[in-house]
């Protein structure tokens, strides 16, 4: 369960949005229009065999492009590496519940004290790593600092963690320690106290902005200069976990392969073997066909009709704490005070076109028809996951062509002198680039599907460096502090447990890669945790208000939300999607040595 926000890639994580419009040419698909209900578990009857847990659990990670490799999930930016290092744990340190509420028996419990505006973090006893050595109340602080430093290449910083006292000077690298997080019985102890200015109700789930969730190891990174983290072997090469299983092998970009961590704190592993293997999405389905992988992280949701036809797998699904979306370029992050600033005079600024661009897309058509009802089209910018916080009363950007026609001629947007195109307010030649990232077939063909809808608004809008870009190169110029290579951009989110959406969205988040800035959103996200939002109605309003309010601006816009789903082999016990497992990896056997 991934416990801080992270970008996926195209094709797969984003799911049924980038890999429909295949079949829009020619295809003789019906789908439907019907939303797809999945038991969120799977256990073989069977009983669980010494020969099958001596064997090998084979995993697929559906994707286009090789994965990072880094293994330190507060420098870790997309959600391919926590998935590939899953056994290992990413450091996590508390269990929750159905809710992805915090409760005691992780690594280490949590205690808020809203009468003195503190959290007391406090180890267990047998919290080791992987390597042997203790975990301390130094490797809980150590994150904070990894985030919070000036020259970190960590993208998890934003307003939020400036709650913590001290945190903001030490941002800013003025002071050298955080004033606010004290080690009761010292930094080699059990225990850790964060002081904040106020308290939140965010504090109480795992995945909130306001504390991290997991550990790193202090003792075994202390050298390394955090601005050089991402490239240490002590992330990258040799790392070390306090999950259930530590890595045995690793082909960078291409697969993990695991082995039980005896020093782990909680079940003995059952299985002796893990490999987790990259396979391209046009891949995937012959290669379950072939009985190569018990099961993947997520699917496509336009290989769901061959996939549930195999016998020996069974379907298991829940609902996706990811979304995909668009962004705008409309501004730039200034490094010196680690703000993003809007530009008044960026190309993509006006809200009339950005709105236009949406209403014409018939994103409701397409996913009736091919999303086989594991995708539809987004209203906002919070998934319905979160079931008390989604605001079902949006309807985002239904498609309407004549709408999106009116609003460009109303800001000033027409074509002049006979041209095929329309020009800019100013009656300037306006070309507009679009990234997106290389995927399958399936994928590029929904992105020739937006171009040729904003062609027929009138729009010329081009494919940055006229194609489809590597994941990697497209999250890279995407994070650079100014770019104007690409105007506008799909991407999607893998959400953390928690709904706040200030380290995607806020002033000072480097995950703000469009730079939309303004004060009343930063004051609507500051309410969402402020002292009233302890009263669930309101927290509640204020987060119906942002929702309205960015679809309102436009600078981001809801694409997609779904059904994550894999097909699970019958040889398989215990698999769950469900939050309240927090030892899967651990819980997991097998039935038999080879898969059914």
């Amino acid at each position: 369960m991934s416990q801080s926000k992270k970008w996926l890639s195209a094709g797969v994580a984003v799911a049924a949005v980038l890999t429909l419009a295949a079949c829009s040419n020619g295809s003789s698909s019906k789908g439907t229009s019907a939303r797809l209900k999945l038991p969120n578990n799977y256990s073989a009857s069977a009983k669980a065999t010494k020969a099958g847990n001596n064997s090998t659990l084979k995993v697929a990670e559906i994707n286009d492009a090789p994965f990072e490799g880094i293994t330190a999930a507060t420098i870790a930016t997309n959600a391919e590496d926590s998935d590939v290092f899953a056994p290992g744990g990413m450091g996590n340190m508390f269990f929750f519940d159905k809710n992805y509420k915090i409760v005691d028996g992780g690594l280490a419990n949590q205690k808020l004290d809203r009468k003195n505006n503190t959290a007391t973090m406090t180890l267990r006893k047998n919290a080791k790593w992987s390597n042997g050595q203790k975990v301390t109340a130094k490797d809980m602080e150590y994150p904070y600092e990894i985030i919070g430093n000036k020259d970190t290449v960590s993208q998890q910083y934003s307003s939020d963690y400036e709650n913590i006292k001290g945190m903001a000077e030490y941002h800013a690298g003025t002071a050298k320690t955080i004033s606010g997080i004290t080690y009761p019985d010292g930094e080699n102890g059990r225990k850790m106290v964060i002081h904040f200015k106020h308290m939140s109700p965010a504090m109480e789930y795992a995945g909130n902005s306001f504390i991290w969730s997991s550990v790193e190891p202090y003792e075994y990174i202390k050298n390394v200069p955090i601005a050089k983290l991402a490239s240490a072997p002590q992330v990258r090469k040799n790392p070390i976990f306090v999950g259930p299983y530590k890595l045995d092998k690793m082909v960078q970009g291409e697969s993990t392969s695991w082995v039980p961590n005896k020093y782990y704190y909680g079940k003995t592993p059952k299985i002796k073997h893990i490999t987790i293997q990259v396979v391209s999405s046009s891949n995937a389905t012959a290669a379950f066909k072939a009985k190569k992988y018990d099961f993947s992280f997520t699917a496509a949701p336009s290989q769901y009709p061959q996939l549930k036809k195999l016998k020996n797998y069974a379907e298991v699904g829940s609902p996706a704490l990811s979304y995909g979306y668009f962004g705008f370029n409309v501004g730039r992050y200034d490094t010196k005070t680690g703000k993003n600033v809007m530009d008044k005079n960026a190309k993509m600024g006006n809200k009339n076109l950005r709105q236009a661009m949406f209403y014409a897309l018939d994103s409701d058509a397409i996913f009736k028809k091919l999303s086989n009802g594991l995708s539809w089209r987004g209203n906002t910018l919070i998934p319905p996951a979160f079931k008390a916080y989604n605001d079902k009363s949006q309807t985002g950007f239904k498609y309407d062509m004549p709408k999106a026609k009116k609003l460009l001629d109303d800001a000033g947007y027409k074509k002049r002198n006979g041209s095929k195109w329309r020009s800019d307010p100013k009656g300037k030649k306006l070309v507009i680039y679009f990234g997106a990232m290389k995927s399958s077939a399936a994928t590029e063909s929904r992105y020739q599907y937006d171009l040729q809808q904003w062609h027929k608004l009138g729009l010329d809008v081009k494919m940055t460096s006229g194609k489809p870009m590597e994941m990697n190169s497209f999250y890279s110029t995407l994070q650079q502090p100014k770019q104007n290579k690409i105007d506008i951009f799909n991407a999607a989110w893998q959400t953390s447990s928690e709904p706040t959406p200030t380290q995607l969205y806020g002033e000072t988040a480097p995950y703000n890669m469009g730079h939309f800035v303004s004060k009343k959103n930063t004051q609507l996200m500051a309410n969402m945790n402020n002292n009233k939002s302890w009263n669930l109605k309101y927290r509640k309003n204020q987060f119906y208000a942002w929702q309205k309010y960015m679809n309102q601006q436009a600078a981001y816009v809801p694409d997609n939300f779904s059904l994550n789903y894999t097909p699970v082999n019958k040889r398989v016990k215990g698999y769950s999607m469900a939050p309240q497992d927090n030892q899967l990896w651990a819980e997991l056997q097998l039935t038999s040595a080879n898969l059914k």
